[in-house]
């Protein structure tokens, strides 16, 4: 990818807009979100009124908008390049590419030529046209992608909820080299096998492998420190090469059997074993066949999870696109070596007037921008363009990429499985956005709230005793619990008393409202989703009148007028389904029991509950970690070897249940319990 231009204009492109509490720009219509709008005749009706508003000829927004055309227009250049329309506050609006670009953009120019509203609402936004130009229209492709994702543009489509997938990883930096689930850089030696939908997928296949091939699962710290063999060698999912109880040439063996079989070979691999476990029954070595047996049984259990399975097809990712209601879902399943490694639902944001075959080209180029793409990608409908397409991914991949809409056979039936589950994908997802709906207009009823709220954030706190002290805040709108926006916050404050909730509340709260009123230059608080608000429609504590107080002041300090605050005060002996809510200047509201406003409610502040205290959690054993035992009252010197010595290593020992820890030589039975409560403690 080359990148022609003399500056950087996407930092100028994502700068943010200050203001307290930013309003809605006019040049952005709520009608731009398919969960508000109504379908494509509606845009079509109110097409003569965009005209008149906008001024189609002579003055206002539209004329505005193809005079800034016109301008980079003269300036545009008839090769190659990806091109930019930016509003008055300089957010991107839309990125485009083309193989000529001052040929595209003539065509925006045009005032007489017809129009989809959608094009004459981004016209009459448009300020400014940035351009930068590329050596091939496939670069330009490829650029194109990546400045979607990175600038998030209204008027395109958007892939959204985009995490890295999780890969199988057989190291290759050891001599007995260890099987793990890995994210990220593919940087450290060893081999790769992947990608899987989801860590479950992975967890559930490594554990099948390592029944299957005995490949060892620890650390290499954990595995140099052994002087026996561990539980997974008992249990016979490990062939013990941290003490010997297998040789080298053994455990290469089966190291080399893990990797054929993830590579495709998975028959050959159980026609081996297979004969192994004839030969040894023959033999009359029954314990030995008996071995080679379950390693059978657990392949079996690995292809059976993996479900369909293609004859025929050996690396392929199959797209299926459906749309309803205004939304798009795209279903990828991923097949390597022959099969099946899972498949995952998106949900991508595209305008109603985007066809399926539009919203499928944008989503393809935007989901590779970061991963390997295989060597045929099958499709539920065919896209424009397709050879552009593959001749950009087989330069990124450095292999031949094939990109189809088959008609016919096996690879026809696999494209018609996706295109199945993406209409019920699609189903679910429609029906859990309706109730959500519902659900937030019956709060904004409950509580008298202007409007039903779009974004709810409810804020918790855990230490222990003041210690590992941490706030965390929850994030919910119409799609949900918006967990990208999830954060926590350390306490940092050195003159907080230890257990003084109020303060490390009020430093929670500073925080967060502090960066919102005045955001850093590089726009570090933009959202990740354009469509979702940043600023809270109603924030939510745990705590009665007095947690509330506290709150409205440290809101009235910051000079926050414009968001609505609420407490959720726990029922009788923290009884659930008996809560308060408090809210300022009204009367305590107590509903009933089974009040759908009061599960919605609980279901938030157990969420962020769960979310707290799993952060505290994390903070405490990294501190455990680092302070070791000897902050164990009771646990000297000797015990600390004993410990360390049936055991391995801290984590184990923090893994360790009270009748675990009592079998170890010199800890007793209350030294156990004490041992067992400093790793698993009660959070305040």
């Amino acid at each position: 990818m080359v990148h022609d231009s003399t500056d950087n204009p996407e930092d100028r492109a994502r700068k943010p807009v200050r203001g307290a509490v930013p309003d809605v720009p006019a040049e952005t219509p709520p009608d731009l979100d398919p969960a508000t709008s109504g379908g494509d005749d509606e845009d079509d009706a109110r097409l003569p009124d965009i005209l008149e508003e906008s001024g189609a000829v002579g003055e206002g927004p539209l004329a505005t908008g193809h005079e800034a055309i016109e301008r980079a227009v003269r300036l545009a250049p008839t090769s190659p390049g990806v091109y930019r329309m930016l509003n008055a506050n300089a957010d991107v609006l839309y990125v485009g590419k083309a193989k000529n670009v001052k040929k595209r953009l003539s065509n925006y120019a045009r005032q007489n030529a017809p129009q989809p509203a959608r094009i004459l609402r981004m016209i009459a936004a448009t300020v400014t046209v940035e351009i930068v130009s590329t050596n091939t229209e496939t670069e330009a492709l490829l650029l194109e992608a990546n400045l979607i994702k990175q600038l998030r543009p209204r008027f395109n489509v958007q892939l959204r909820d985009d995490k890295s997938f999780p890969y199988i990883l057989i190291t290759g930096d050891h001599w007995a080299p260890q099987i793990l689930k890995h994210r990220g850089a593919q940087s450290r030696p060893g081999r790769y096998f992947g990608p899987f939908a989801s860590a479950g997928a992975v967890n559930r296949t490594i554990t099948a492998l390592q029944r299957a091939f005995l490949i060892r699962s620890c650390t290499d710290s954990f595995f140099e420190s052994r002087s026996r063999p561990c539980l997974l060698y008992q249990i016979r999912r490990c062939a013990g090469p941290c003490t010997r109880e297998i040789d080298f040439g053994g455990y290469t063996t089966l190291v080399r059997e893990a990797s054929d079989f993830l590579s495709g070979k998975s028959h050959a691999v159980k026609q081996e074993l297979a004969g192994e476990m004839e030969k040894a029954s023959g033999e009359l070595e029954f314990e030995r066949a008996a071995l080679y047996r379950d390693r059978l049984a657990a392949l079996s259990a690995i292809q059976s999870q993996q479900g369909i399975n293609p004859r025929t097809v050996e690396e392929a990712d199959v797209f299926a696109i459906h749309q309803e209601g205004g939304f798009s879902c795209v279903e990828v399943f991923f097949f390597r070596t022959g099969q099946n490694w899972g498949n995952r639902a998106y949900f991508p944001r595209a305008e109603k007037t985007y066809t399926p075959e539009e919203v499928l080209g944008s989503f393809l180029a935007q989901f590779y921008d970061d991963k390997p793409p295989p060597r045929n990608i099958l499709l539920s409908h065919e896209i424009e363009e397709s050879e552009l397409l593959a001749n950009a991914l087989s330069i990124k991949a450095g292999h031949k990429v094939e990109v189809t809409a088959p008609k016919r056979g096996e690879k026809k039936e696999l494209v018609a499985h996706a295109l199945t589950n993406a209409r019920e994908a699609l189903g679910r997802k429609l029906a859990d956005t309706a109730t959500q709906s519902r659900l937030l207009d019956a709060i904004a009823t409950t509580l008298s709230l202007p409007h039903s709220p779009k974004r709810i954030e409810v804020y918790d706190n855990s230490h222990i005793q003041g210690t590992n002290a941490v706030g965390a805040m929850i994030v919910a709108g119409p799609d949900g619990f918006v967990k990208n926006q999830y954060r926590k916050f350390n306490i940092k404050s050195e003159g907080i008393t230890p257990g003084d909730d109020f303060a490390m509340m009020r430093e929670v709260l500073e925080r967060r409202f502090k960066r919102l009123i005045n955001p850093p230059e590089e726009g570090a608080t933009k959202a990740k989703d354009d469509d979702f608000p940043q600023w809270p429609d109603l924030v939510i504590i745990d705590g009665g009148r007095g947690q509330l107080n506290a709150v409205r002041e440290i809101f009235a300090n910051l000079g926050l007028t414009q968001v609505s605050l609420m407490s959720v005060a726990k029922g009788p002996d923290r009884d659930a389904g008996r809560e308060t809510l408090f809210m300022p200047e009204r009367e305590a509201i107590k509903l009933e029991p089974r009040d759908p406003v009061l599960y919605f409610i609980q279901r938030l502040r157990d969420e962020a509950h769960r979310f707290v205290i799993g952060s505290h959690r994390k903070l405490r054993k990294k501190d455990i970690r680092e302070a070791g035992l000897q902050e164990i009252p009771g646990i000297g010197p000797s015990r600390k070897r004993a410990l360390l010595h049936h055991f391995g290593t801290l984590k184990e020992i923090e893994r360790a249940s009270i009748a675990d820890l009592g079998k170890v030589p010199g800890v007793s039975a209350e030294s156990a319990r004490r041992i067992f409560e400093y790793f698993h403690p009660q959070p305040g």
